[in-house]
């Protein structure tokens, strides 16, 4: 079974943040959810590992939503 790699994995964070960011960039907000959407099912499909991805969803939803 696959584990999810949750440290720094990125070569050159700032540069993806960049890129990230320009993706954005002329979207409305809609436009920008659905980009959002579109990259995590891309990447998700990417992955293909089901248990892991319930892991990252779990962990994803605790940093959204952090238990009080």
């Amino acid at each position: 079974m696959n584990t999810l790699n949750t440290h720094s994995n990125i070569v050159s964070p700032d540069d993806f943040y960049e890129d990230l960011i320009e993706a954005h960039r002329d979207l409305d907000t809609a436009q920008s959810h659905e980009l959002n959407a579109a990259l995590v099912l891309l990447l998700a499909n990417h992955i293909g590992d089901r248990d892991v991805l319930r892991v990252a969803l779990e962990k994803a939803r605790d940093i959204a939503r952090p238990a009080n």
